[in-house]
């Protein structure tokens, strides 16, 4: 009986099929769409579309209304999220699991339901219609909270205590620890946290349309109308491009990138 020996580079075949078909050729694609325009059924290359959309005062006005509520999204879920990770991390309690997992239970339900509930429960106390922007980041920051928590309490629950004992030991109060020892350490979550909230508060045009009556456009909404409503692939394609290079600073800038190497920084942060 002959046996099949398959190499590590064998294995890979599977993956990197997957990576051309739904990744490299879909980013072409948006790549040839975005730089090119159509007229009298020719095709020809041109930047129109990027000049267009930062001569547009209407689509500036878009990428900054996502920026603004993206950053104040994220802001709110992180200053809420931390608080909540801590304490259960460093909590003595044998079922804290199981705290954890009623701040994630929300995302076991239908994204859609769970937004439609909140539209509910907003008109319920008069605030639909009415407050719009705040409607919009209430939405986000109740749709991605578990995603700012789970990464925080990951990266706080393995800390090492010892780091933090030896703080303690060379004079440092509470706060002095935390601020030095327990807030760097807890960086990577932080930097995983605010990753994970940001990009898709800038593209989650469902929260902003169901909560605010379509009242608030962002980058994804733009997106979607010029695809199916306007027709038009060519700058759709060009505003998916800007959203891609807007994702990519951001994670350039927060130090997405960067491999995280906690032992080493925490040894040295005392």
């Amino acid at each position: 009986m002959t046996r099949i020996h398959f190499s590590r580079k064998q294995l890979c075949i599977p993956y990197g099929l997957f990576l051309a078909l739904f990744v490299v050729i879909p980013m072409l694609l948006i790549l040839f769409y975005a730089f090119t325009e159509e007229s009298d059924g020719a095709i020809t290359f041109t930047f129109a579309n990027f000049l267009n959309f930062f001569t547009s005062k209407a689509k500036l006005s878009t990428l900054l209304m996502s920026f603004t509520i993206a950053i104040i999204s994220t802001a709110l879920c992180l200053i809420i999220a931390y608080p909540v990770a801590y304490i259960l991390a460093r909590s003595r309690l044998k079922k804290r699991h199981v705290l954890l997992m009623l701040f994630v239970l929300p995302m076991w339900i239908n994204f859609v339901l769970r937004i439609t509930a909140l539209r509910e429960l907003l008109d319920l106390i008069g605030l639909l219609g009415t407050q719009n922007y705040l409607n919009t980041l209430i939405g986000m920051v109740y749709d991605f909270l578990p995603f700012m928590i789970l990464p925080l309490y990951t990266t706080l629950e393995k800390l090492d205590n010892s780091y933090l004992e030896a703080a303690a030991d060379l004079g440092g109060n509470q706060f002095t620890v935390f601020a030095k020892i327990t807030f760097p350490l807890s960086m990577p979550g932080v930097i995983s946290g605010v990753t994970m909230v940001f990009m898709p508060s800038m593209t989650n045009y469902v929260v902003s349309d169901t909560l605010s009556n379509f009242n608030i456009t962002i980058l994804g909404k733009l997106i979607d109308e010029y695809f199916t409503t306007y027709n038009n692939w060519h700058m759709g394609s060009m505003i998916s491009i800007i959203l891609l290079v807007v994702i990519f600073l951001t994670m350039l800038v927060t130090g997405g990138f960067r491999d995280s190497k906690q032992e080493a920084r925490g040894a040295n942060l005392w």
